[in-house]
């Protein structure tokens, strides 16, 4: 039987299937490029040997580049570009955080907590005696305090003027006028400062700073510049208050013995407690992205009844939480505490 002419050859694929197969490719290759500058980031970043830091991380991406253009873009490159990936991840993860070092002045010491029936004792509890932000004193001390006097628990969402970032600080109210505060935060050595991409990496411990208001509070209020603090009184009971307060020092004395790594985006001031006392309050309402993006983290939770409101709209309510002006005048006084309270919503 005689053949058409050219009946041999393959039909060309549909449209539809050749754009997947592209849009397959693009997808795979924009990951593995990501891969890539992540691990770029994390030699130049990471490498404990100062010296060695550039060279290596120019090796690597000498070696991604001598890839693409012997094998073309093809499987096999894509095969070697996540192989070397692999290889820098699993020696990232090898980086392990430690309790020692040459910590900054106001986190040189990590909190601890002894616990004997409804008497706790908290070690290393910070409250220094501050002229600037910088030259401060007689920081450190230990707290006792009884679990059954635990009334309530209170939100303070500081911000810099950054609409995506705050910080929150919990504090717990023990008898008439007793706070006990928590700030969860990455803790520096000498030399360094917070940057959010430095936080992606290995390079700042997880610290819980556990506080008297009058240091954690009043040094964002009285000391730092532009920094707004809003105070709230969470909508929970004492027995709940009391499940978040030993929630923290569950943690606070994991990190004694098991020290870990902040990280910006799954170790932060937020995301590190947010499933546990989010168990602690009985919430099944889903994660929301303003838990990363925190800095409107006090608006979720009035919109979740978290709050005590007095039916106020939300913008009023902020309005009347915010502390710095009372902060400022109650300054280096021993009822601070109650000052900054006196005539606000839940208090």
């Amino acid at each position: 039987m005689n053949s058409t002419p050219g009946s041999d050859r393959r039909a060309p694929s549909p449209t539809w299937l050749r754009a997947l197969r592209t849009t397959a490719i693009t997808t795979l290759w924009s990951i593995l490029a990501l891969l890539t500058l992540w691990a770029l980031a994390a030699l130049y970043i990471d490498i404990r040997i100062a010296p060695l830091r550039i060279p290596l991380t120019l090796i690597y991406g000498l070696g991604v580049f001598t890839i693409l253009f012997k094998l073309k873009w093809s499987a096999g490159a894509a095969a070697l570009c996540l192989a070397g990936f692999c290889i820098v991840l699993a020696w990232w993860l090898t980086l392990k955080p430690s309790n020692e070092g040459n910590w900054q002045a106001d986190v040189a010491r990590i909190a601890w907590a002894e616990i004997a029936g409804d008497r706790i004792t908290i070690h290393n509890l910070r409250n220094c005696n501050y002229r600037t932000e910088s030259d401060y004193d007689n920081c450190w001390g230990d707290r006792t305090l009884d679990l059954s006097q635990i009334r309530a628990a209170d939100l303070f969402l500081t911000n810099w003027g950054i609409s995506f970032a705050s910080h929150p600080i919990v504090s717990f109210q023990f008898g008439d006028n007793q706070h006990v505060a928590f700030s969860i935060e990455a803790r520096y050595k000498a030399g360094q400062a917070y940057s959010t991409i430095l936080g992606c990496f290995r390079q700042y411990g997880l610290i819980f700073v556990v506080a008297d208001e009058r240091d954690v509070i009043r040094l964002r209020t009285n000391y730092r510049e532009n920094e707004e603090v809003y105070m709230y009184r969470l909508h929970v009971q004492p027995d709940v208050a009391r499940a978040m307060f030993l929630t923290y020092v569950t943690y606070l004395n994991k990190l004694k013995d098991h020290p870990e790594w902040y990280n910006a985006l799954t170790r932060n001031c937020t995301t590190t407690l947010q499933k546990p006392l989010a168990a602690d309050v009985n919430s099944s309402q889903p994660w929301n992205y303003r838990f990363l993006l925190n800095g409107t983290l006090d608006e979720l939770l009035y919109e979740r009844g978290r709050l005590v409101t007095a039916g106020l709209p939300f913008s009023d309510l902020k309005r009347r939480a915010h502390i710095n002006a009372a902060a400022r005048q109650s300054d280096d006084s021993p009822d601070f505490s109650t000052r900054i309270r006196a005539g606000r919503i839940g208090f």
